[in-house]
């Protein structure tokens, strides 16, 4: 096992894995940024050293400054968490010449399912069913104006590299593909470190159903069970359960063997999530794998009785799969709602700034993952999630009341939340009968921005 593991990431998955390091007798050093001194996983890990302005270009994306602090606090292996730099596989191959363990799957597998355009090929050269679209990067807006009258309009522009909903753009027409296309390569290249993007034909509000996959370097590959997905807003989610209330059990086993096919192909390692549309008449088209640990990952582990994070750190570390996860067994049913810094009454415009009173819910079933405190300062110069709600039951009518409680003792003051637009998903008749898709979230803000307009200031 390692003696000490560097978190390359901030906020609450760098919180959770010191937890699960802790657990395993583990050091920990944390890096940060000069806007995050004051975050929690800083206070909390062995040690911690600043690689640079707050900046995540300056920062948390600096793959020498990184390395620079895992050889001051001669470190062993390096976490990357999720976003930034974990699904970097040149930072996963600097690690290995530092001899350094970086806790995710092998720099060949990150190429193969990490970047979408070759997930798209890598998924039917494996049988999985996929979407329309280029084979390859696009690289010009003539070109990307051809193959969209190719496949026929509407169709998604999306980032090779990254996730959380970053460097995408729907395109209706040659105007909006033109808009899209530029503005989807800025944003990947400003998150990522990578502009390129390719494009694919847009099922219009499908289902968005993820499948957690597990794989060790002795050959066992699992997947524990599906998260459904697709209450998102501007494609990023913010609430999320285990397991989908669409899928049948004939649609599970054949999603979930595709994935384990899949991930077997490219000699898969660590966790990793594999994700699907699915629509109404239950055909699935692979989307894209991500190969890290997901931010939804606590509903698995909650519905299921596992450690995720404790697993991706055994299984870097030589150890086959846990029989608790190759044998695991569904129990609960559980939702989490990302709570974002955020005002639901403006527009869900950002809103950074100090909690006055900070004050997380509790009890039977409620698990909250959070880096925040009262006093703390939100900074603006990241994603705006500042916590995670997760709630979990016998029953998923159980698991909704319990996140109504939850939300309802969840007291966060001196920031606007998006805990009322949730609180009110969460009442709204369709959500409690499990009939929504990717295009609920749009519908039911349309429907009550008279009601939330009436609160704004």
């Amino acid at each position: 096992m390692f003696n000490k593991v560097l978190i390359a990431n901030r906020g609450e998955i760098a919180l959770r894995v010191i937890r699960a390091c802790k657990e395993l007798g583990i050091k920990t050093l944390a890096v940060y940024s000069e806007a995050d001194v004051d975050s929690l996983h800083v206070q909390l890990a062995d040690q911690a050293v600043c690689i640079g302005p707050a900046a995540s270009s300056q920062s948390y994306l600096k793959i020498d400054r990184i390395i620079s602090a895992a050889e001051i606090g001669n470190v062993d292996a390096i976490h990357p968490g999720y976003g930034f730099l974990s699904e970097n596989a040149h930072f996963a191959e600097v690690c290995a010449s530092c001899n350094i363990k970086f806790i995710g799957p092998p720099p060949s597998a990150i190429r193969s399912m990490g970047d979408k355009n070759i997930a798209r090929a890598t998924a039917r050269a494996a049988g999985v069913p996929v979407t329309p679209g280029s084979e390859g990067l696009v690289e010009t807006e003539t070109e990307a104006l051809r193959i969209a009258r190719e496949i026929g309009f509407p169709v998604m522009i999306k980032a090779v590299a990254g996730g959380g909903g970053r460097g995408m753009r729907p395109a209706h027409n040659d105007g909006s593909l033109v808009a899209g296309f530029h503005s989807a390569r800025m944003e990947a290249e400003k998150c990522f470190g990578n502009s390129g993007v390719y494009i694919e034909k847009l099922i219009e509000n499908p289902h968005h159903i993820e499948f957690q996959i597990m794989a060790d370097s002795h050959g066992n590959v699992v997947h524990i069970g599906e998260r459904d997905c697709s209450m998102q807003r501007r494609n990023q989610k913010i609430i999320e359960e285990c397991p989908s209330p669409l899928l049948t059990e004939d649609l599970r086993k054949r999603m979930g063997e595709a994935s384990v096919r899949l991930a077997e192909s490219v000699k898969y390692e660590g966790a990793g999530t594999i994700e699907y549309l699915v629509d109404n008449a239950g055909n699935f088209f692979f989307m894209e794998m991500n190969t890290r640990i997901q931010v939804e990952h606590c509903i698995t582990e909650e519905a299921y009785g596992i450690d995720l994070v404790k697993e991706q750190i055994k299984v870097a570390a030589g150890e086959p799969l846990s029989h608790y996860v190759r044998d695991a067994k569904r129990r609960y049913h559980a939702i989490e709602c990302r709570i974002n810094a955020e005002d639901p009454a403006n527009n869900f415009a950002p809103c950074p700034g100090k909690i006055n009173l900070y004050y997380a819910p509790g009890g039977r079933g409620v698990r909250i993952d959070s880096h925040a405190y009262t006093g703390y300062t939100v900074p603006p110069h990241y994603d705006s999630m500042i916590g995670k709600v997760i709630a979990m039951g016998t029953s998923r009518e159980n698991a909704i009341a319990r996140m109504r409680r939850a939300l309802g003792e969840y007291i966060l003051q001196g920031i606007k939340t998006t805990i009322p637009f949730q609180q009110a998903i969460m009442h709204d008749p369709d959500f409690v009968r499990g009939e929504y898709d990717t295009g609920f979230v749009a519908k039911l803000i349309d429907a009550r921005n008279s009601e939330f307009g009436k609160k704004r200031l």
